[in-house]
């Protein structure tokens, strides 16, 4: 989960509802250059008090971490010694080299380092990151809104610790928070025992190529029923006649569910280019990857009946071809074509039904 700070400097008469969202949606920070607005803040909210542009005050009253100027305001270190129970970290705008110096230079030294850079491009971001690599403070990159947060958090891969979002309008700590948290939960995988297969004639399949290359023992989660699914491994094991393909799933029947973002399903039919999907791997761990494109074909289908240990039963349905494969226990990965009563593959058992893909708590009969 990434860091998530609230600014609500200059927001006017919104400010007091802009807060109280903020604090129900459990923002990590609340940014102000007004003391007097941590004043009936709870506790669970850091109180980040930043007077950009301003001297400092005597004291700090209930904020918890002061942001300073250094060139203005002083070394943060010495700002701590005076200061008990206060931190201090470390406010700078890149502009140019030197100040993307000073920049790197904070985030190698600071515990925290509030950055704001000017230029559209993110190749100062990306400096300064790779100039913090294993560095124990944390960066926070101040956004203009959720879309360029979103885009922070993903830079280098690793991504800034944090963000500093300006309020603008009552909604905005919601969006910000989604996208602070929207690394998915890992999964518990389970053991599911194959009781046959069944050759089922034609209809289309998915193949699912994303933007992205999948590791050997990863694959995403299909299954013809919203409460069982089967993991189908990603082409990036070596085949006979054709090269490796590792940014692709042979996924499954147009009809078949997969898991996205948010917890929930799609239909493999219903994705396109610009889709989320989940990427899952034999640990359960998760990560979110995006469609590139997706290729439905007429093929032979065979059908794939699985039992799990609490008895249900789960069905997938696959290209009637030796190349489609599944993961089993370990990362095995076994041929769609050859497996028989007895094999053992991974799967997901998740406990609500789906309406329109979220889920539901409801009655749903699906066979």
């Amino acid at each position: 989960m990434k860091i998530s700070w609230f600014d609500v400097r200059g927001l006017g008469a919104a400010r007091t509802a802009a807060v109280e969202e903020a604090l129900h949606q459990r923002v990590d920070a609340i940014v102000s250059d007004d003391l007097a607005d941590f004043d009936d803040l709870p506790p669970t909210a850091r109180k980040v008090f930043f007077p950009q542009g301003r001297t400092l005050p005597e004291e700090f009253g209930e904020a918890d971490l002061v942001i300073v100027e250094p060139s203005r305001h002083g070394d943060p270190a010495v700002l701590a010694a005076a200061h008990d129970g206060v931190e201090f970290g470390t406010f700078v705008e890149i502009v140019d080299a030197k100040s993307l110096e000073l920049a790197c230079e904070a985030a190698r030294t600071q515990q925290w380092s509030l950055l704001c850079f000017r230029d559209p491009t993110k190749i100062p971001l990306e400096i300064v990151l790779a100039a913090a690599a294993g560095a124990k403070g944390s960066i926070i990159t101040q956004v203009a809104d959720v879309e360029e947060a979103t885009i922070v958090f993903g830079v280098l891969e690793h991504g800034s610790d944090g963000v500093m979002l300006t309020a603008r309008n009552v909604g905005d700590a919601t969006a910000l928070q989604t996208a602070a948290t929207a690394q998915p939960e890992n999964l518990r995988l389970v053991e599911l025992v194959v009781q046959r297969t069944e050759h089922v004639g034609m209809g289309e399949r998915a193949c699912v190529d994303t933007c992205t290359y999948f590791r050997q023992d990863e694959g995403i989660l299909v299954g013809s029923h919203s409460k069982g699914s089967i993991l189908c491994v990603s082409e990036t094991h070596p085949l006979p006649y054709m090269p490796t393909r590792p940014f692709r799933v042979n996924a499954g029947a147009i009809h078949s569910y997969t898991l996205s973002t948010g917890g929930r399903t799609h239909y493999l039919s219903e994705l396109q280019a610009g889709s989320k999907v989940l990427a899952v791997d034999v640990r359960g761990q998760t990560r979110v990857v995006t469609v590139g494109r997706v290729k439905i074909e007429t093929r032979p289908l065979i059908a794939i009946f699985a039992t799990a240990p609490d008895g249900r039963e789960v069905n997938l349905i696959l290209q009637d071809d030796w190349h489609v494969r599944v993961l089993g226990p370990g990362g095995a990965v076994l041929n769609s074509t050859e497996l028989k009563p007895g094999d053992v593959v991974l799967g997901y058992l998740p406990v609500e039904d789906r309406h329109v893909g979220y889920p539901i708590n409801e009655f749903c009969l699906e066979k």
